[in-house]
């Protein structure tokens, strides 16, 4: 059977949010909950670098867009993701760009 994820490339979010609008508009989830939402990290000093990110993180409520991905579209924080960070399809596939990155995480729900 087929498994379908969602890579997403947190070096370069913006943190701007619009993957969490997004889904919640098109879930129509009501206030304070979230099918992605976006965590900020740092920032602080760490080895003479500095340690920032946005990551968004998928949380149980994300079912990876089931209705529009059966009608050929692409998950909505997918489509609307204005830094292009986001990837979705089969997890073989996402692993292979995975490698040789750094600032990667792989959703790939059951």
């Amino acid at each position: 059977m087929a498994r379908y994820g969602l890579l997403i490339d947190y070096e370069y979010c913006t943190g701007c949010h619009t993957c969490e609008v997004a889904c919640q508009f098109e879930h129509n989830l009501p206030v304070g909950q979230w099918g992605i939402k976006i965590s900020k990290v740092g920032p602080w000093k760490f080895d003479n670098k500095w340690q920032y990110a946005h990551v968004p993180i998928p949380t149980e409520q994300c079912n990876l867009c089931g209705e529009r991905v059966a009608a050929g579209k692409q998950p909505t924080c997918v489509q609307h993701c204005q830094a292009k960070v986001m990837k979705f399809g089969l997890v073989e596939e996402l692993v292979k760009e995975m490698e040789g990155k750094s600032h990667m995480v792989l959703f790939a729900p059951k």
